[in-house]
């Protein structure tokens, strides 16, 4: 497996055969630094997935950034990010 890779069946993507899942999709270039900091506060590693995407799309943001965390930090990050009242950006969080 190379250095990135994603796998259909699993809804994973692996970075040097670490399970890595989407926490936060959008286009929001703030929104992400944002989210990368209180990740980073607390310990937590976030990857952006096509960050320089804006080379190709020329800058307009079409394409949304996914940022990533490793899978057993999922649980952790996403309750970061829901008590900050970021909770409607967690990618598979529903509100109950």
């Amino acid at each position: 497996m190379g250095r990135h890779a994603a796998s259909a069946r699993t809804g994973l993507s692996f970075i040097f055969g670490i399970a890595m899942r989407e926490l936060v999709l959008t286009n929001d270039l703030v929104l992400i630094s944002y989210i990368e900091a209180l990740l980073a506060d607390q310990g937590i590693e976030a990857v952006v997935f096509d960050r320089n995407i804006s080379l190709m799309e020329g800058s307009i943001g079409a394409f949304p950034r996914r940022l990533v965390v490793a899978e057993d930090a999922w649980n952790r990050a996403s309750r970061v990010l829901r008590d900050a009242g970021l909770g409607e950006w967690v990618v598979g969080y529903e509100r109950t």
